[in-house]
């Protein structure tokens, strides 16, 4: 499980991505009461140093590598309060069937508005990029964005009023049941990439991208 905790500007970070992080706690704290033994061991990654360049998920993949070889899947969210209504496989297309199917397990008054993507880029606007970019599984949880990008997104204004206490209840309770599926599932997911890989919105193909050395120190700035 994946959020990060690094805020912007002058404010508290409230919905980037103070709104993900509490979706996790609250997934794991769900976890906790309904699946005390997991089959899979069960993480949940509060990164710093995401709006650096994925800094803090960077640092924990590239130094365990054993823990990305045995992940079955990272769930991500961090876009806004809004409620989750997408996912996808990403650059690991068989991955797709695995998660229709963890979808069609749970009541579809938490479902019945998620938009199951195909096959898709990487893109490196968050931290399950971290782990796509070494080929292990990795899901972005999309949220209804409301006015986040236009609005709160990195400024001063993102800040407690703008958090969607119901779509958060929501979000935290899908969260854990995609956990609980994923750790329960008998069968390992699949590390098999798109091939051949398709174009971008450019026109140029898709590539996986490079996951770069992330920064281990910080500069500190004086005046």
């Amino acid at each position: 499980l994946s959020a990060h905790v690094d805020s912007w500007e002058g404010h508290s970070g409230a919905t980037d991505n103070g709104t993900g992080t509490v979706t996790m706690m609250e997934a794991l704290r769900i976890l906790k009461a309904v699946l005390p033994n997991p089959s899979r061991t069960i993480l949940v990654g509060h990164w710093s140093g995401e709006e650096q360049g994925l800094d803090g998920s960077g640092a924990l993949a590239a130094d365990h590598p054993a823990v990305v070889e045995g992940l079955q899947f990272a769930f991500n969210q961090d876009n806004g309060t809004g409620r989750i209504v997408g996912t996808g496989p990403s650059i690991l297309p068989e991955n797709g069937a695995r998660l229709a199917q963890y979808l069609g397990q749970m009541p579809s008054a938490l479902t019945q508005y998620i938009r199951l993507a195909g096959p898709s880029g990487v893109g490196g606007g968050s931290d399950h990029a971290s782990f796509l970019c070494r080929g292990a599984p990795a899901a972005s949880l999309g949220a209804l964005s409301w006015d986040y990008s236009l609005t709160s997104w990195h400024t001063n204004r993102d800040s407690y009023d703008k958090v969607m206490q119901d779509d958060l209840r929501h979000n935290a309770t899908l969260t854990a049941m995609f956990a609980y599926l994923a750790s329960e599932d008998p069968a390992r997911s699949s590390r098999t990439l798109m091939s051949p890989m398709p174009n971008g919105p450019n026109g140029q193909p898709i590539t996986i991208p490079n996951c770069g050395a992330p920064q281990r120190a910080s500069t500190t700035y004086r005046r």
